[in-house]
């Protein structure tokens, strides 16, 4: 879509990728503390605006909750950790949520066996990486999340694949606890698989909810 009709149609979406693209590089730069955690959250707090604000479905109201939990996570991470941690835990739970009620029906073991994986396997990293209960007990809602995204009816190229660039993230931040601690790459990496896996998350889930025939609107 031409960045014009972007901006007349999406508005609120177009927001938010400058927002979470120029946060990166403001995130480089001496921006003040205050304007910088605020800038942080506009990302994802602009996508939950484009979730809620043209898309009447108690659906699209309910994504544009797991954006609204990511982006006070966004902020309040950077205050107070755990509190943060606290607020993306209960977006996970949110999201899980929702891709539970579009869960497929016809699951074989080709969709079983990536998904018992992604449950498994996320907290089991995390542990791995950071060799602390708690963190493990967050990533055991972030595998949730991402598991129950690959076995939901949303695409797999879209939700679910934004739900593992997410994961990805956070791994990453758990690995600069331990193994990665310092690694300037992993550092770098860590906002633009968040920030891109939100958009895919939220815009699958929209563009989803609209091709069923649960609203119209742009």
């Amino acid at each position: 879509m031409p960045a014009r009709a972007l901006a007349e149609k999406r508005p609120w979406l177009l927001a938010s990728l400058i927002a979470g693209i120029s946060y990166w590089f403001a995130d480089h730069a001496a921006v003040p503390g205050l304007w910088l955690i605020a800038w942080k959250g506009a990302g994802v707090g602009l996508l939950a605006a484009y979730a809620i604000a043209h898309h009447p479905s108690r659906d699209a109201h309910r994504i544009a909750l797991v954006m609204a939990l990511g982006a006070l996570g966004d902020m309040l991470l950077e205050l107070a950790f755990t509190v943060g941690a606290v607020f993306f835990l209960l977006g996970h739970l949110a999201a899980f949520a929702l891709y539970r009620r579009y869960r497929r029906t016809d699951l074989g073991m080709r969709d079983q066996l990536p998904a018992l994986a992604i449950l498994w396997g996320t907290p089991l990293l995390a542990y791995g990486l950071s060799h602390s209960g708690a963190v493990a007990l967050y990533a055991a809602g972030l595998g949730l999340m991402a598991a129950s995204a690959w076995n939901s009816t949303f695409p797999r190229d879209r939700v679910a694949l934004g739900a593992l660039l997410f994961a990805a993230s956070d791994e990453l931040i758990f690995a600069r606890m331990g193994p990665l601690a310092g690694n300037a790459l992993a550092q770098a990496l860590v906002w633009p698989l968040y920030y891109f896996g939100q958009m895919l998350i939220c815009t699958g889930v929209i563009t989803t909810l609209r091709a069923r025939g649960q609203f119209t609107a742009e």
